[in-house]
């Protein structure tokens, strides 16, 4: 899988999403930062993540979120051969500091 290369110059994104506390405070700070398009392609991509990890198949994948399955098998790559990401949130969640549940408009 393509990974970013650490740069000094990129640094400051992923450091200041670390200064956020809440919510609304990541809300609004990916708000100022994406376009609705950018979200929407996040959203999605985590919903998918979310769902091939609730052992869903793709056609139904693609059905539910309306995601490419070129988007489901980038996705499913992510969490066989990724950095990992994904499955720090889902650690966390399965601990009960998040819902490991897709947000209603996803269904």
């Amino acid at each position: 899988m393509a990974r970013i290369t650490k740069k000094k110059k990129s640094d400051g994104l992923y450091k200041a999403l670390l200064t956020l506390r809440t919510e609304k405070e990541i809300y609004d700070f990916f708000q100022d930062l994406c376009t609705v398009t950018e979200l929407r392609a996040m959203e999605q991509r985590f919903d998918v993540a979310v769902l091939l990890r609730q052992g869903m198949i793709y056609n139904h994948i693609l059905e539910r979120t309306g995601a490419s399955s070129a988007t489901i098998s980038r996705v499913n790559r992510s969490l066989a051969f990724g950095c990992g990401g994904y499955q720090t949130y889902f650690e966390r969640a399965d601990e009960g500091q998040q819902a490991d549940e897709p947000p209603e408009e996803a269904l």
